[in-house]
């Protein structure tokens, strides 16, 4: 082999076996929990929407009605098609981050007779799904309104009872602790032979059960409801359909008959009549649907309810007829407590009681009318609202990204880094004497090529990170480097960058000057995140593409909460398929403007955004000798932080992951350090500095390897208590909140390189600067970037993550284009470097 080759590849093996140093490993999915989960308890009567989800969601409800509703109810095909599983999928997420309870009405789309239990099983396997990645509780009303004659799958008790039964059986020998619901339709004007005129086609089978006064004929006589109960042990709630159409009480039994003439409010007691079974029979019944199925068998009801307004007509107005229904619903709930849940209609569609005309039967389409159901419902002092579960937010699924240690193997194994560091500290003071040749050569050159090769080393970290498969630089990474994460050295050393480029930047342009060019790039750096989330949302409707790798995360059980969340699925990209709608919600255009959405490899963008919006304003403290003004008032904003760690002033999906106000500590630092560089360096090399910097990092390696030492061989390390080493993990180094120990190390990370690279320059510049130095000079760049290589990977046919030689080969190529891509400035004057 020619020489020349030789020397590129064993360059080339050096650079990416050093880069190895700078990766994390993830960790292995793990298997989630199949058990029951709790009762969900309800304290007071839930209230939610059934929304046309099509063009709207629990974000914009939310709101619109000023309150978070305990319930949202979403129709689906039943058995399931992919159109319902993904509707499904989405409603689950998105009531989810509300804690909200999930109603679903199950509407067959084939013959009741051709259901099977496997229907039965897979819908099943979707609730227990849904329920462990989201914790999602589910009113299931499977076939409502059987009894009536306007659905394909009505008035058939003798199959509707099978196919129920079949449902129920299989539910509750699940897991999902999913509630099934019958719901019929309210009686008055059974057997509704004049809406659709079906009765014909009914079975003789069919016609005897439903003939309940064996007069041979059906008619208004007959039963409305006891035919299509099934077995009680089925049922775990019951349900009532009760809509108001507007046309009063005749209008019970014409159905479509009857024309809507104009727009008028219910009649006084309208709703107390028709749970008294008195509102629109023409042959009085025994007992009431409620006494019957609820009261009397100590069942819970949920009503589904709604009263329609055309716009089209003249009349009452619509908050008359709407507050009209409503205020009767509220008033009958005291003395039919069994009533303890209400949906309500939220829809714009054509109806056929209204001569297929389009009406409204929403209630917060107005801001006076959704203040005034808000009034009532807070009067009525009966609603529970959300959060009746808990509450899973696209937040949260940013943090379960970060991997969490625990215990004492963690403790051992950041212990062993420490030491390392150490050694590496103290061997450096003797290359420094013996070989001060290899010393970094210009000490006075405006751009510290060290902290440049610092950026290249940290990103390297999060590229490798990132695209999770399994190589000798992962694995490197875990047993030998874990003090810090790239993303800290990555904020770090930004600021250290930025505050070391501001004198030249002022020098070039004054300093207002500089402050417009810092602006801009915030602004450039907004505007690529914007198009970044984007665009990889517009590539999940590419065919051959899956974008749900970093669209949506898998908790691998790896997070704070541990196993108990393993297996959930986070929706990072929360109403972002509201966008397509044309004018989109405003919530779903706030959430993409915030940067509440955007894919998990990218969340850290965010955080950058902030920071250099501020950059300009600390700078011009700096300059001004205020930088002790700037640090104390960063170290209150941590202090803040820590002690209310719920405090988030943006909704931002980064602030789950790196909350602002912990993380803006290491940001501020850096540009204090990168502006007064030279006079830290002369205080640090001094001698008082240097036996200063000495005592630090051997006391606090010291510190570690004896509480390691006391807990590894059983003796007490007075003066400190003897579980001290097991509970120091927990308490001092977690990575979300950077506490104590994570910002110690980050000091000791930073002092031991520093001092390495000082003493060691030639050597390590030689196999490792071709590499770092571009990366780190481009790092913002390549972070950007390298979102489409962890997409790219995760699209690979075949892939096995967990295969040595396929990860090595990935993790080689994706290095060696993003720096080919750096060295020919690739798309250099979009994306900011």
């Amino acid at each position: 082999m020619p020489p020349r080759v030789t020397r590129h590849l064993r360059r080339a093996l050096a650079a990416l076996t050093l880069a190895a140093a700078g990766a994390l490993l993830a960790a292995p999915a793990a298997v989630a929990d199949t058990s029951v989960p709790a009762p969900v308890t309800q304290d007071g009567l839930w209230f939610g929407p059934e929304l046309d989800w099509g063009s709207d969601g629990p974000d914009g409800y939310a709101d619109r009605l000023g309150e978070t509703p305990a319930t949202y109810a979403i129709r689906l095909s039943y058995p399931l098609d992919d159109k319902a599983r993904q509707g499904w999928s989405r409603a689950a997420t998105a009531a989810a981050a509300q804690g909200a309870v999930l109603v679903l009405s199950m509407e067959p789309r084939v013959p009741l007779a051709d259901l099977t239990r496997d229907d039965a099983a897979a819908f099943n396997a979707m609730l227990e799904k849904m329920q462990g990645d989201y914790d999602t509780h589910h009113l299931v009303r499977f076939a409502p309104e059987m009894n009536g004659s306007w659905t394909s799958w009505g008035q058939q008790p003798r199959e509707f009872v099978r196919a129920f039964e079949a449902v129920a059986d299989i539910v509750h020998d699940g897991g999902s602790g999913a509630e099934m619901v019958w719901a019929p339709s309210y009686g008055a004007g059974y057997p509704f032979e004049r809406a659709d005129g079906r009765l014909d086609d009914l079975s003789p089978a069919d016609l005897r059960a439903l003939d309940t006064d064996a007069d041979g004929l059906l008619t208004e006589a007959d039963d409305p409801y006891g035919p299509y109960f099934p077995d009680a042990d089925a049922v775990d709630r019951v349900g009532l359909t009760m809509f108001y159409f507007g046309k009063g009480e005749s209008g019970a039994a014409a159905g479509r008959d009857v024309p809507l003439l104009s727009n008028s409010a219910p009649d006084d007691g309208e709703v107390a009549a028709r749970l008294d079974e008195q509102w629109g029979y023409t042959v009085p019944q025994a007992e009431t649907f409620y006494d019957r199925f609820a009261a009397g068998e100590s069942r819970d009801l949920l009503l589904d309810t709604g009263a329609l307004y055309d716009f089209s007509l003249d009349g009452d107005t619509e908050l008359a007829v709407k507050q009209g229904w409503w205020r009767q619903v509220l008033a009958e709930l005291p003395d039919h407590p069994r009533i303890t849940a209400v949906t309500w209609l939220e829809a714009v569609r054509e109806e056929a009681e209204a001569g297929a005309q389009e009406v409204d039967w929403r209630l917060t389409a107005s801001g006076e009318l959704a203040s005034a159901f808000r009034a009532d419902l807070a009067a009525s002092g009966q609603v529970q609202w959300s959060p009746i579960t808990e509450v899973i937010t696209p937040q949260e699924g940013s943090a379960t990204t970060v991997q969490v240690r625990e215990g004492n193997d963690a403790m051992t194994w950041l212990t062993g880094s420490v030491a390392a560091l150490a050694i590496a500290f103290l061997a450096s003071g003797f290359v420094g004497r013996m070989l001060p040749s290899w010393r970094y050569p210009d000490e006075s050159a405006p751009r510290d090529l060290r902290i440049d090769m610092l950026r290249g080393f940290a990103i390297v970290v999060v590229v490798v990170t990132q695209i999770e498969v399994l190589s000798p630089f992962s694995l490197a990474a875990l047993d030998v480097f874990g003090v810090v994460s790239g993303a800290e050295l990555f904020v770090l050393l930004s600021g250290i960058a930025l505050g070391m480029a501001f004198p030249a930047a002022v020098r070039r342009a004054g300093e207002w000057g500089a402050a417009l060019v810092a602006w801009a790039r915030a602004r450039k750096q907004y505007l690529v995140a914007l198009a970044v989330t984007l665009l990889i949302f517009v590539l999940s409707f590419v065919p051959f593409i899956d974008a749900s790798s970093i669209m949506t995360f898998t908790d691998r059980g790896t997070g704070d909460d541990g196993q108990a969340t393993s297996g959930r699925v986070y929706d990072l990209y929360p109403n972002a398929d509201r966008l397509l709608d044309y004018p989109p919600p405003w919530y779903a255009v706030r959430q993409l403007l915030l940067l509440e959405m955007g894919p998990w490899p990218f969340n850290i963008m965010g955080l950058f955004v902030v920071l250099s919006l501020a950059y300009p304003a600390l700078m011009w403290l700096i300059r001004r000798r205020l930088w002790w003004l700037v640090l104390a008032g960063s170290w209150g904003l941590y202090a803040l932080h820590i002690t209310m760690p719920e405090l988030s002033p943006l909704p931002s999906q980064f602030n789950a992951v790196f909350p602002l106000l912990a993380w803006q500590v290491l940001f501020t630092h850096g540009l204090v350090i990168g502006y007064y560089r030279r006079q830290i360096i002369r205080a640090l090399t001094s001698t008082p500095g240097k036996i200063l910097i000495g005592l630090f990092v051997v006391g606090y390696a010291g510190f570690l390897v004896y509480l390691w030492a006391g807990d590894s061989f059983g003796f007490e390390p007075a003066p400190f208590p003897a579980g001290l080493y097991g509970m120091l993990y927990d308490s001092g180094y977690p990575r979300i909140d950077l506490h104590w120990g994570r910002l110690l190390d980050l000091v000791l990370v930073i002092t031991c390189s520093y001092a390495v690279l000082t003493v060691a320059w030639k050597p390590i510049n030689a196999v490792m600067g071709w590499l770092w130095i571009p990366l780190g000079q481009a790092s913002l760049y390549v972070f950007i970037v390298h979102v489409f290589f962890v997409l790219a990977v995760a699209n690979i046919p075949g892939l096995d993550r967990q295969s040595f030689w396929q990860g090595t080969l990935i993790h080689t190529a994706v290095i060696a284009l993003i720096y080919l891509m750096v060295r020919r400035r690739f798309l250099f004057s979009v994306i900011p470097r």
